[in-house]
């Protein structure tokens, strides 16, 4: 029984590994898709488009391992903790490789020669850095079973909400030229899909600390705020 149980968690642990490489992939990705971005550039687009399918294939890949591991052993209950978390921790992998692919689709939309706006474009590079920042702290978080790491990525989450909202601002001011303003809705559409991967982020961190604590608890943040407190009297 010792021996399954420790060639259980040797198993585990590698799943474990894997969907954290996820996380590599999908700093990647988003590597490439900011650079798409910058640039207009729609064939490195497509790129991004392709190399989705090895997310897919790592979602799929630690998915299937983790029920196969679970049809030949039950796991105990902080085993079974790690489980959950590993599965929850792909799945969001899969879905910030999703939010890259919904930007590279916009892309071409926009057309071949869009018009820019330098201010614009600085705020979805700025959203950009801090999302692949949030994705590599909530992987040094994980591996670390760091708590409080993970915690602040409340606070990192912030940032891509306020530069979010400055550029929701940006594109409602750019003017009357409708090529212009086709262009900034794009923009607005890709910042929100930036904005996603940043909550996607702070969803990993929470499963840092039920992996610790045994207690799942959301973190709050723009999309969990705390409630108001009632106006004085």
């Amino acid at each position: 029984m010792g021996e399954a149980r420790a060639h259980f968690r040797q198993e585990l642990g590698r799943l474990e590994d894997q969907a954290l490489g996820g996380l590599d992939l999908v700093v990647a990705s988003l590597d490439h898709t900011l650079e798409a971005v910058q640039h207009q550039d729609i064939e490195l687009a497509s790129i991004v488009i392709q190399e989705d399918d090895l997310i897919d294939g790592r979602y799929l890949e630690v998915h299937q391992g983790v029920l196969s591991l679970l049809a030949r052993q039950a796991p105990v209950a902080t085993d079974l903790r790690l489980v959950a978390a590993v599965l929850d921790v792909i799945k969001h992998v899969e879905r910030m490789g999703d939010q890259c692919v919904n930007i590279a689709k916009l892309l071409p939309l926009a057309g071949h020669e869009p018009p820019s706006h330098a201010p614009l474009l600085e705020k979805i590079a700025e959203m950009g850095q801090q999302a692949r920042s949030e994705v590599s702290q909530a992987k040094a978080a994980f591996q670390r079973r760091d708590v409080d790491l993970a915690a602040d990525l409340v606070r990192q989450d912030e940032k891509i909400n306020r530069l979010n909202r400055e550029t929701f601002r940006l594109a409602i001011e750019i003017g009357d030229d409708p090529d212009m303003r086709e262009w900034a809705m794009f923009m607005m559409l890709i910042a929100r899909s930036l904005e996603r991967i940043g909550d996607n982020a702070v969803d990993i961190g929470e499963q840092v600390a039920f992996v610790v604590t045994g207690l799942f608890r959301e973190f709050t943040d723009a999309s969990h705020p705390v409630a108001a407190p009632p106006p004085a009297v």
